[in-house]
């Protein structure tokens, strides 16, 4: 053997052993996990909750390192104080409630330089959480007068093919709906199981915001016609991005927008056009004449509960984690939902009796079909508290999946079970 193939084989031994040495750790070196003395984190008014924290470096228990927290009614004021982890337990104090609601804590602690942060929130008697929104007199009568305006307005769909995101099995289309007066519009899109048989159509609507929305094949290969959207006007998602940058100018502000007066605020165009999409998915010639489904997350969980209670055809809706439940709450000093109005915030004049014909725990109590409902505890942006207040207003079939780790997201197993359940609703 050479010298230069010796210098190489030693230089090859070598990497090896430093590969060896310093591999990719498998498993964080600072693990932990935090459960409350209740398993299910819910309590009673009046009881006390306990959350346990453990901690371990490299599975030995952390000991002597400080715990720094701060507790609270949900999305209140909260108090601050410490804990010290002992052979690798630290325990706080959460308090209690005297009425139905949250309280909250967040903490962190910092073991070898890498600080550790998270929330914990437990309910106190959940199912006894009432909306503070009070029920217009006039509400059905507002929305029928409403809803019956929009049906003048010939939906008029344009529907463009687009064979660049369509497969094998699924046909994909952009779709341009008429909602509204004045050219009210919506685009969104549309995909349909290919093949001469009929479908369950299955509905969408966005989370808030005005970005763009994108096309998936999910649902339709699962066998549903499905539509998603886009809830302001002119906003085409296949727009290049400086277009698109001009025509979301509109949705500006768009959810205080007008919030003056039950007749001019932006939602009302908002939820009349989502009744009207399932209108559309229900006159298509695959539709089974059966079944309609409508499913999203945050205003799109919300939207989801309005469409279910403004239009009879909706025969199931899973929504979750809705927006714009219990919206009056932080004017009463309890944890409301998205946007959080009157949350360190002057609404204008008028805004408070507007949005008692828009919170969505007076559409819940309207809803005739059967809802799969879900949310996490640790959600921050739609309140558990405002979300309870919602659900509990349901009088008619429903199933609750509550995951009290998850924020304002889902796991894929908790929505692998919302396609489930969907699925059991399908009359043949």
């Amino acid at each position: 053997m050479n010298k230069k193939s010796v210098i190489m084989l030693l230089f090859t031994c070598c990497s090896l052993s430093a590969a060896a040495q310093f591999s990719k750790a498998k498993r964080d070196y600072v693990e932990y996990i935090i459960t409350t003395d209740h398993k299910d984190r819910n309590y009673n008014t009046g009881e006390e909750a306990i959350i346990k924290i453990e901690a371990y470096k490299g599975g030995i228990p952390v000991d002597g390192v400080k715990v720094y927290y701060s507790t609270g009614d949900e999305m209140m004021p909260y108090k601050k104080d410490s804990a010290t982890f002992r052979n690798g337990t630290a325990t706080v104090a959460m308090g209690t409630r005297s009425e139905p609601g949250f309280r909250s804590c967040n903490l962190n602690f910092t073991v070898y330089g890498k600080t550790i942060k998270d929330l914990v929130k437990v309910a106190y008697s959940p199912q006894d959480i009432k909306s503070l929104t009070p029920m217009p007199e006039d509400f059905d009568k507002f929305w029928q007068n409403t809803m019956r305006k929009a049906g003048k307005t010939k939906l008029r769909p344009e529907i463009t093919p687009l064979p660049q995101y369509s497969t094998d099995k699924v046909e994909v289309s952009l779709v341009k709906l008429t909602v509204g007066p004045n050219g009210r519009n919506m685009y969104g899109y549309l995909t349909k199981p290919k093949g001469n048989g009929t479908y369950p159509v299955l509905f969408c609507p966005p989370g808030a915001g005005s970005k763009k929305i994108s096309p998936t094949t999910y649902y339709s290969e699962l066998g549903f016609i499905y539509l998603n959207i886009n809830i302001h006007n002119g906003c085409n998602p296949e727009l290049d991005d400086e277009e698109y940058k001009k025509a979301e100018e509109i949705a500006k502000d768009y959810n205080r927008n007008g919030i003056g007066s039950k007749e001019t605020f932006y939602y009302r165009d908002v939820y009349a056009g989502c009744s009207r999409c399932i209108d559309f998915l229900c006159s298509l010639p695959e539709w089974d004449g059966v079944n309609a489904g409508v499913t999203g997350g945050s205003q799109g969980g919300a939207l989801s509960i309005v469409t279910a209670a403004l239009n009879r055809k909706v025969t199931f809706c899973s929504p979750f984690y809705p927006a714009l439940c219990d919206v009056l709450g932080f004017k009463y000093d309890r944890a409301g939902g998205w946007p959080k109005y009157f949350r360190n915030t002057t609404e204008p004049a008028g805004a408070e009796e507007t949005l008692a014909y828009y919170d969505v725990a007076n559409f819940a109590r309207r809803v005739k079909c059967p809802v799969f409902y879900s949310f996490g505890y640790n959600d921050e942006t739609c309140s558990p508290t405002s979300t309870f207040a919602a659900y509990n207003e349901i009088t008619t079939e429903k199933v609750l999946r509550v995951t009290p780790t998850s924020g304002h997201w889902r796991f894929p197993e908790t929505n692998d079970e919302s396609v489930e359940w969907m699925k059991s609703k399908i009359k043949k």
